[in-house]
């Protein structure tokens, strides 16, 4: 934090001095107010980190400024403070939202305990509030790139679900169509924006593990249980659980799900205690589930639970022009990103790109976009640069088919830092883009190169 700004509001002057002199020692900046009236005057003008303030003041009541304030301002942390302290006060400053609550004669080592903590608290308010602008820009409805026609009505229905009070959302759609991005951009521009979004991918976990990771766990349940545990329907409460890849849950999960969904309680594995929690729940699947519910592989029942707001998201190759609008964006994205000098693509490279199937959709496209960029040389992208479909590895078929395996064989160590070397080359020791040429993680790449003792 900043040098921090306190406001004290006190009509005696010994102790307002008296206050100055503790935090100013302690670098804070201090701005006094001796009645109501100057401290709406010094809100007013100023931000405020904290605010120190008197019950009674000549002109009004420490609580009537609070009362104030806080239909302003619910992030400036308030310290009251009064020699008049009983139980009622108490209780009706911290009901308006006072941080808390001391009585004169100050303990003035447990004063300044207070005021730190207090200070710590404005800090963490702004920082989630700036994250959650930043979140709420990140996944705002611009975020969906499209002009054709099934896309603005995609758009229009995702607003009108956003700002409803529908619990219980179906996204269908292929692999890569964007999902998980419609699910975050329901949430963050909903009320619930606050509160969290948790998601979860239903094939990533065993099924007793994805019993635990939704509902929780008390301690002792299972073997490795040492300690209680809440889930993610718990932690979630006030706002949205993503079920991503629902269609693939086991048919034991699906029975407990459509509990839950139906009465909005759950039990934790191996609890008795029936929890209530108000959570908005999105599910997804990229399966025909229809399909599935005939092979006897998915519940009718929850099926019919989860699809009481369909939302249906169209293949990119439905999408007319759409495509060039996508690449135009990924290039410039990534042009930042590599920091690149692109500043065209042919229009025989856009020919190309929309002659082209998309089966693995707008995940596709980003994935092709970002590799083609990356190894441009020029600053036009052409044909040659976006490599599709089965190609899509730089030639890794046709390389590996005629590889040729040394007589003698080869020593894969010594190979392994031959590429690793030559991806540094290639991307000029960028280890982000080199890890990616050779399909690493960042952290895998580098534990390589350590392993190599390439600096």
């Amino acid at each position: 934090m900043l040098t921090p700004r306190i406001l004290i509001v006190e009509d005696e002057s010994l102790i307002r001095w008296s206050l100055r002199q503790k935090f100013e020692e302690r670098g804070c900046r201090i701005t006094e107010a001796e009645n109501g009236a100057e401290a709406f005057d010094a809100i007013e003008s100023n931000m405020f980190d904290l605010i120190m303030l008197d019950y009674k003041l000549p002109d009004t009541t420490g609580l009537e400024i609070l009362r104030r304030l806080k239909q302003t301002d619910t992030d400036t942390v308030v310290i009251m403070m009064t020699a008049f302290s009983n139980v009622e006060h108490a209780v009706e400053a911290i009901k308006l939202g006072a941080y808390d609550y001391i009585a004169k004669p100050f303990q003035m080592d447990e004063l300044l305990f207070t005021v730190g903590k207090a200070l710590e608290t404005t800090q963490l308010r702004r920082e989630v509030r700036e994250l959650r602008h930043h979140l709420q820009h990140r996944y705002g409805f611009d975020r969906v790139i499209g002009k054709h026609p099934t896309m603005q009505g995609l758009f229009e229905t995702i607003s009108d679900v956003a700002s409803s009070g529908a619990s219980t959302i179906f996204l269908t759609g292929e692999t890569g169509t964007g999902k998980d991005l419609v699910a975050r951009i329901i949430h963050y521009n909903s009320d619930r924006a606050p509160n969290p979004f948790m998601n979860i991918t239903c094939t990533a976990l065993s099924e007793t593990l994805l019993e635990s990771e939704l509902f929780g766990h008390e301690k002792g349940a299972f073997t490795d249980a040492k300690h209680a545990k809440k889930g993610l329907l718990e932690l979630a409460d006030g706002g949205t659980v993503f079920l991503d890849e629902v269609g693939d849950m086991p048919p034991a999960l699906q029975a407990k799900l459509l509990r839950f969904l139906e009465e909005r309680v759950f039990r934790r594995v191996g609890g008795t205690e029936e929890i209530s929690v108000n959570v908005r729940v999105i599910s997804a699947t990229n399966r025909d589930l229809e399909t599935a519910v005939e092979e006897g592989k998915f519940r009718r029942d929850l099926l019919f639970r989860l699809n009481v707001i369909p939302i249906q998201l169209p293949p990119l190759r439905d999408r007319g022009d759409d495509i060039c609008l996508l690449v135009d964006h990924f290039v410039a994205l990534f042009t930042r990103e590599f920091r690149k000098k692109i500043t065209k693509v042919e229009d025989s490279a856009y020919k190309k790109i929309c002659a082209y199937h998309w089966p693995g959709n707008v995940r596709e496209l980003r994935n092709a976009c970002e590799r083609a960029v990356l190894l441009s040389k020029g600053e036009t992208l052409c044909p040659e640069d976006m490599v599709l479909g089965r190609n899509n590895q730089i030639g890794q078929g046709d390389l590996l088919a005629n590889f040729q395996l040394p007589p003698d064989g080869i020593d894969l160590f010594v190979l392994e830092e031959h590429l690793l070397r030559k991806a540094l080359e290639r991307t000029k020791q960028n280890q982000s883009q080199a890890a990616k040429l050779l399909s690493l993680s960042r952290d895998a790449f580098r534990y390589r190169l350590e392993k190599h003792g390439i600096t």
